[in-house]
């Protein structure tokens, strides 16, 4: 992370972890490594995100996960003017984006685009992943977010 301790959005919101049953547990260690994975179907060798127990496209239920190089465009995007958490009372407006993975069958994540929240968003601009580590404490494991920020 290019400045440690800072982070985009406030202090405050509950932390992610993988889910209850393990479905995600393998994207999110990989996250804390600075590696974006998405899932990818071992019979028909589909990627798919967000994770699902059996593939999108066969219904197998022979999943594994595969690296992908985190370049991609925006699709959509909203500027988010009210805050959703009590967390996020000072930091509104920020930017979130949905992002098409172009070299991977048009997987798309969603992320907050780092930044002035009140840039120019353009359909199309080529994003890349930003990573953000946040240190643990006691009530809490340190976990790492990924953001999403314009390649110039």
């Amino acid at each position: 992370m290019a400045n440690p301790g800072a982070y985009y959005l406030g202090e405050g919101m509950p932390a992610p972890a993988p889910a209850i049953d393990g479905l995600d547990t393998e994207y999110w260690e990989a996250v804390k490594r600075h590696e974006l994975l998405v899932q990818n179907c071992n019979t028909c060798d589909r990627p798919q995100f967000g994770p699902e127990w059996n593939c999108h496209r066969c219904h197998s239920f022979d999943l594994g996960w595969k690296p992908v190089e985190g370049n991609g465009r925006i699709y959509s995007w909203e500027r988010v003017w009210h805050p959703v958490h009590p967390a996020l009372q000072d930091s509104c407006p920020y930017l979130v984006v949905l992002v098409e993975l172009p070299n991977h069958e048009n997987v798309r994540m969603v992320g907050n685009l780092v930044g002035d929240p009140m840039q120019t968003v353009e359909i199309g601009a080529e994003v890349r992943p930003y990573f953000e580590d946040h240190e643990g404490n006691d009530e809490i494991d340190p976990f790492t977010l990924v953001h999403w920020e314009v390649v110039e």
